[in-house]
């Protein structure tokens, strides 16, 4: 069964889906099941990939790593989602760009949460 919000990559054309409903059906692209992307928990490749949230008057701003992350043609960020309570938000990136994103969202004592791609790396959560 899939879950809301989760993501699923074609392995076969690169093509991306974010679950926004539940369901008991398995994703498909190119005639072949989707990869659940599951986040990655681990120390090693996370100084430049883990999300970090400061939160500065009414705007929450994410930053990729804590060193930045590279932003080139071969290796760079594709997006970066925050969640604040039920809500998503999502900024795309592209290479040559920088690995930050600011939301102008007000957030009122709700969970906020942030989570990446890395094109290389795969998926990242701020937790």
């Amino acid at each position: 069964m899939s879950e809301i919000n989760e993501i699923y990559k074609c392995n076969v054309c690169g093509n991306m889906a974010e679950m926004v409903h539940s369901g008991f059906s398995v994703m498909v692209c190119c005639n072949n099941p989707m990869e659940l992307l599951e986040a990655i928990q681990k120390d090693e490749g996370g100084q430049k990939h883990i999300p970090i949230i400061n939160i500065e008057d009414n705007k929450v701003i994410v930053d990729v790593g804590e060193i930045p992350h590279p932003m080139e043609e071969e290796h760079w960020i594709n997006f970066i989602e925050l969640c604040v309570g039920d809500q998503i938000f999502r900024q795309q990136l592209k290479p040559g760009d920088k690995p930050s994103a600011t939301f102008d969202v007000i957030s009122k004592g709700e969970e906020v949460s942030s989570r990446i791609y890395c094109n290389l790396h795969g998926l990242w959560p701020s937790d």
